[in-house]
């Protein structure tokens, strides 16, 4: 008995030390030990010759992809879901860090990636984001450390160098709207998560709070793109949507199987980062069908995230609720 009861305390206690926050999601900013400067927004616009926004000290720009006319599967791919370059802004112990993910043709891909080397910024990743889409797209991710100023100017060439590929402004053209008669409440509900509406597409974006990550001892939010994220446009019973996964390592596996299991595809699993901790994986999906069904099929995946924590508070909170409560209060 004795024995028995030594045992289900160490469990106890592994899942108590495991509660590092209970119900208070981890901070986006770096701990006091890291000494920042905040960031001088006036600089970055300036710099960039362009307005964004900004929220909890980080600065975000973002520029629509208008001029590409991208289809899949008979449903036009305007910038609300998925076809919008950006670059984030946050301060670091080094200066300022900036992540971004830049949207390329084919065409652009060599000039664009040979200017951000020739600007000091780092690529992180090149991937896809669909399948069958036409014509054909890219995403490359970058990072940089440095001044804000300084990494600023260096987002604002690599986003010239696609302009001169091009021979215009992405943002130029035709700001079309797609169509979407969907029960967004009723999408809302299953999701767990209240969208918003731009251009007919209504998104979801769901952060990860429950993760503590760091980028170069930088502290990576919801904003500067670490999120879960849900693109939707069609009708009720021919529905599209689009969208990616933030997930941990031990999460892949589940998360792709629950999609697949639910008639929706996985079209690319990648990494964002490369310096970041814990490991992240990011994944890309594609759904075409009855709109309510899409939305289970999601949420069965969204259940295979975010856990191990849960599932430790709610033994803790069946064993012990009184304990529970504590550690909740007292974090």
């Amino acid at each position: 008995m004795r024995s028995m009861f030594r045992q289900f305390n160490s469990i106890f206690i592994v899942l108590v030390v495991s509660l590092t926050q209970c119900s208070t999601p981890p901070s986006d900013k770096t701990s006091s030990t890291e000494k920042t400067e905040p960031l001088d927004v006036a600089k970055i616009e300036a710099a960039l010759g362009l307005k964004g926004t900004e929220k909890n000290g980080e600065y975000k720009v973002t520029v629509p992809q208008n001029d590409l006319n991208v289809v899949v599967d008979s449903f036009r791919i305007i910038p609300p879901m998925g076809l919008g370059s950006w670059a984030a802004f946050t301060a670091a112990p080094e200066g300022a860090m900036v992540m971004g993910d830049i949207i390329v043709t084919e065409t652009d891909l060599k000039p664009v990636q040979e200017e951000v080397i020739r600007q000091g910024l780092t690529v992180t990743a090149i991937h896809n984001h669909f399948v069958r889409d036409k014509p054909h797209v890219m995403y490359m991710h970058i990072g940089g450390m440095g001044t804000a100023e300084q990494l600023a100017q260096g987002v604002k060439a690599v986003l010239d160098k696609v302009k001169e590929v091009r021979g215009g402004n992405p943002a130029d053209g035709n700001k079309d709207e797609v169509q979407n008669t969907l029960d967004t409440q009723r999408l809302d509900n299953i999701l767990g998560s209240k969208g918003e509406m731009a251009r007919g597409v209504y998104k979801h974006t769901i952060g990860r709070p429950d993760v503590d990550l760091k980028d170069h001892n930088a502290a990576v939010s919801s904003f500067l793109g670490f999120n879960t994220w849900a693109a939707w446009q069609g009708t009720p019973d021919r529905a599209a949507v689009a969208g990616d996964f933030a997930m941990l390592e031990n999460e892949v596996g589940p998360v792709i199987k629950a999609l697949i299991e639910n008639g929706i595809e996985v079209v690319a699993v990648h990494n964002h980062m490369v310096h970041e901790e814990p490991r992240i994986f990011f994944l890309h999906y594609w759904g075409v069908g009855p709109a309510e069904k899409l939305a289970q099929g999601l949420k069965a995946a969204l259940d295979q995230t975010a856990k191990e924590k849960s599932q430790a508070a709610a033994v803790i909170a069946g064993v012990y609720p009184d304990v529970a409560e504590v550690i909740c209060v007292s974090r």
